[in-house]
């Protein structure tokens, strides 16, 4: 193995922390599958069953979500170094929540649900750091519910967006339709509209027919913030 593949590999969530000595005898229990994906291949679809860890060493992945009602579709760019989705492994639902597919030439690794329980399981460091990316998301998302977001039309988009992402930074592109993303917002066409072309100008945004694409959120969260501290 190429040493910059080995540090690609201790710098993964799930390793880091990890000493040298008992990566190498990890790599001598666990057999890991690497693939090569080209861009727009599928790397995992929504539904599929979710029995093995599946880490993205480099490249950019393109995620596609759906609500129940497939009212909307949120896609977000995922640049490694990533783990998919840790949490779907466990739980009364082991299936994968989101699509991912390839959006530029991508390694991914992949770890049989069998040795983690196995093998890594033996590892501290290890174990904490699979129940600190768990903790991580829940208390995320037990933030994004419980602040306290303005009552202005602006700020309950930016709450939507930021509520649904896997991530809370990067090109998010949004496809709905505006009666319907009213109607999620409880809000008026009018309303909502308004809104978008004024955050389009600002240059959170770009409109385009049925889709919303933000360049940055990160950015557009910071920007839509400032205006409250100023």
């Amino acid at each position: 193995m190429k040493m910059t593949m080995y540090d690609t590999l201790l710098q993964l969530p799930l390793f880091q922390g990890l000493g040298r000595n008992d990566f190498t005898s990890i790599l001598d229990k666990v057999k890991m599958h690497f693939s090569k994906y080209k861009p727009g291949d599928p790397i995992i679809h929504k539904n599929q069953r979710c029995n093995q860890l599946a880490f993205l060493l480099n490249g950019t992945v393109m995620s596609e979500t759906s609500d129940r009602d497939n009212l909307f579709t949120l896609y977000e760019e995922i640049k490694a170094p990533q783990l998919f989705e840790p949490y779907s492994l466990f739980g009364w639902r082991t299936e994968y929540a989101s699509t991912y597919v390839a959006a530029s030439p991508c390694d991914v690794i992949t770890i049989d649900k069998s040795y983690l329980l196995s093998e890594l399981n033996n590892y501290e460091i290890i174990r904490l750091n699979y129940l600190n990316l768990l903790s991580n998301r829940a208390q995320n998302l037990n933030e994004r519910l419980w602040t306290n977001v303005p009552g202005t039309t602006q700020a309950r988009i930016v709450g939507f967006l930021l509520l649904h992402c896997l991530t809370p930074f990067g090109e998010k592109r949004l496809k709905i339709k505006m009666d319907d993303f009213a109607k999620l917002l409880t809000s008026t066409r009018i309303r909502i509209s308004r809104a978008l072309n004024e955050m389009e100008k600002k240059g959170w945004l770009t409109l385009h027919r049925g889709e919303i694409r933000i360049p940055d959120i990160a950015v557009m969260r910071e920007e839509h913030e400032a205006q409250f501290v100023r």
